[in-house]
């Protein structure tokens, strides 16, 4: 694989104060507000303020939800509703290893 093939990875912390407008969600993961749309219809995310579009504001989790959404679509072919169910489930399992972690069962 060459080099102009490859796609830039973003790195960082993610703030959960992040409080990003939907033009500013799109940016930051590099899709188009259709698509975006897209994923708050099929409650993968939610805005955290508004019900007009103008007015929506997104999380730091959010941002990673969509940035992780468009990783199943791009590189395994997941639709939507595949993509809802897998970050459901990876969320679900964090969470199960976080617990075990604190109850000392690494």
């Amino acid at each position: 694989m060459t080099s102009h093939h490859l796609l830039p990875v973003h790195t960082g912390t993610v703030i959960e104060d992040d409080n990003l407008t939907l033009g500013q969600l799109c940016h930051a993961c590099g899709v188009h507000a259709d698509w975006v749309i897209s994923l708050v219809e099929e409650s993968i995310i939610e805005p955290q303020e508004g019900d007009e579009m103008h007015l929506w504001r997104f999380s730091g989790a959010s941002l990673v939800r969509v940035r992780s959404a468009l990783r199943l679509q791009r590189d395994l072919g997941v639709n939507l509703a595949g993509i809802a169910l897998a970050l459901d489930l990876i969320e679900e399992l964090e969470q199960l290893r976080t617990r075990l972690k604190i109850m000392g069962h690494d």
